[in-house]
């Protein structure tokens, strides 16, 4: 339940549309709903602006379903990351709607309308290895109401790639760069646009890359100054970030 669901309500009340004990079962699960191994925070969207999401990675299937389930009778759009195909499967049971990015590992449940941004938000990626956190952060601003733009396989071994799509970047409101080996890509960018831009180090990389770690170091100590960091692979966060400053 978002604000304006509560304002219709509020405004149903008034008008004797809806009894108060109507109004009371709607509400009933205000602030949480407590599933014995999770408690759903159905007054996320509220303070936040965006309803709860499901981080599936340490779930069982069953747990992953469940939660689906119960999220599917409050009629929000559902956004499930780090899921596994069989998690996908057990969604895919209750809900024929669910859609699955086998590369990005995110299950999304489309029910709620939503206005879509006229602004958007340009995704960077330095290598084809880095797809699968591009994937992940493409489907989450989607799902946060978002035009999102990709842009792939431009880092800096080939950086004329990159120019060859500078105007498709700078025309973003917000771009997320995602990069690893050296994560030298989101300095370079950091460097054209006037833009905000969020970089996710990935942990492509040979040994001393260290799991992104040295992506990782080196977008924290770029020298571009509109460059922040969010933790390695985390298309999502990015995603979730840039979804708020597109729509400021």
């Amino acid at each position: 339940m978002d604000k304006e669901e509560i304002k219709v309500l509020l405004e149903d009340i008034k008008d004797n549309k809806i009894n108060i004990e109507e109004a009371l079962e709607k509400l009933e699960d205000l602030p949480f709903k407590d599933l014995g191994f999770a408690k759903i925070d159905n007054y996320r969207e509220i303070r936040v602006g965006y309803p709860e999401v499901i981080y599936c990675e340490g779930k069982t299937l069953d747990q992953v379903r469940d939660i689906v389930k119960y999220m599917l009778t409050k009629n929000n759009n559902i956004l499930g990351t780090r899921a596994t195909e069989g998690m996908y499967n057990a969604v895919k049971e209750i809900c024929m709607e669910a859609e699955y990015n086998k590369l990005g590992k995110t299950i999304t449940i489309k029910r709620k309308e939503q206005a879509i941004t006229d602004s958007y938000i340009a995704i960077v990626a330095a290598g084809t290895s880095d797809l699968p956190v591009v994937e992940e952060a493409y489907e989450t601003a989607k799902i946060l109401g978002n035009r999102a733009v990709k842009v792939v396989d431009v880092g800096v071994a080939g950086i004329h790639r990159l120019f060859a799509r500078l105007d498709v970047i700078r025309g973003a409101k917000v771009v997320i760069v995602i990069a690893g080996m050296e994560g030298a890509l989101a300095s370079v960018i950091g460097g054209l646009v006037d833009k905000p831009v969020i970089a996710v180090p990935t942990s492509v990389g040979y040994g001393a890359n260290f799991g992104g770690i040295s992506a990782l170091l080196s977008m924290l100590n770029s020298c571009a100054s509109g460059v922040s960091v969010v933790n390695i692979d985390n298309g999502f966060g990015a995603a979730y970030s840039a979804s708020i400053i597109n729509k400021l």
